[in-house]
């Protein structure tokens, strides 16, 4: 073999096993740890597939979402392996870490169970219930083998963290210059690269969840208005990151920031955070220093200076 050849064949297989590097650190480990710690990861897999339904959480949600719905199947088929924005693999490692939005330090069952009151439009479950241990416990499992480094930054996995903040940057910037046109250009891309498997009205098909609106009873299908998926940059990162499902970062960066902000424009839950939380008596010691927040879908959008009317309807 020539020299030439040779470099090239060694760059290859780098390239390659790099590749399947990334795709092992992207999965969950092979077994399942024995006894009651096995059995608490497994409920808090159950739990993250069938969160609404659940007989542990059911009661602490207020939609049609389950923790699957944002935290992706990756390869192996496990709730948080999938290799975009939001994986769980590595989260235990960062934990405690600082929360902006509560402007404590936080731990992991303080970050999964805030979760219900936004993602989930529900109730904050009570930390150290057999529910919180397990999702816990789940989160943890795909954790094993990760560096243990604290996040001074944010609530995020090493993973996370290279990927979330620059992208939320990013999309903050392209998101204050949006006007009528990008929300009709929105429209149009939803109606042919989502509505497919999101429903023509953002209602959700079969196993794809629901993306806003209320069902035909009245009650919320998706995440309010104090979730991260409601704000304008940091949807647009998650989007490009994952979707189209099995094809994220396909989409230009203009075209998934019109789709979010079509999307995150229809109706959906508003958020007050005293109305989330369960009295006092019941819930215990909640970690935060933030005990007001409101938001609405036209907060939302004002927070990047956009006129919610303006932009739906050009005037």
């Amino acid at each position: 073999m020539n020299k030439k050849k040779l470099v090239v064949t060694t760059a290859l297989i780098t390239l390659l096993s790099s590749f399947a590097c990334a795709a092992q650190e992207m999965a969950a480990p092979k077994t399942y740890p024995t006894g009651e710690v096995g059995k608490i990861v497994k409920l808090g897999e159950d739990i993250v597939n069938n969160t609404d339904t659940h007989p542990l959480t059911k009661d602490f949600v207020g939609n049609k979402l389950q923790c699957k719905s944002c935290h992706l199947k990756g390869a192996d088929g496990k709730v948080g392996t999938a290799e975009g924005i939001s994986s769980w693999i590595g989260t235990a490692a960062a934990f405690p870490a600082w929360s902006k939005r509560e402007k404590t330090v936080q731990t992991l069952q303080d970050r999964s169970n805030n979760c219900f009151m936004r993602s989930m439009n529900g109730k904050r479950p009570i930390i150290d219930t057999e529910a919180s241990v397990a999702i816990a416990a789940y989160i943890t499992w795909l954790s094993e083998g990760s560096k243990i480094k604290m996040n001074e930054k944010g609530p995020w996995s090493e993973h996370n963290t290279k990927l979330y903040p620059k992208a939320v940057k990013h999309f903050k910037k392209i998101q204050k210059n949006a006007t009528h046109e990008n929300y009709l250009s929105g429209k149009e891309i939803y109606k042919n690269q989502c509505a497919s498997c999101h429903g023509a009205n953002g209602e959700g098909l079969a196993t794809f969840p629901p993306l806003w609106g209320k069902d035909a009873n009245g009650n919320w299908l998706s995440y309010n208005t104090g979730a991260g998926m409601s704000k304008l940059d940091k949807a647009a990162a998650w989007v490009k990151s994952n979707m189209p499902l099995g094809q994220g970062n396909s989409m230009s960066d203009q075209d998934v920031a019109d789709v979010v902000l079509y999307m995150n424009a229809q109706e959906r839950a508003s958020f007050d955070l005293k109305k989330r939380l369960l009295p006092k008596e019941e819930m215990g010691y909640y970690n935060s220093k933030v005990f007001e927040e409101k938001h609405t879908v036209e907060s939302n959008f004002k927070a990047l200076g956009l006129d919610l009317n303006k932009i739906k309807n050009g005037k």
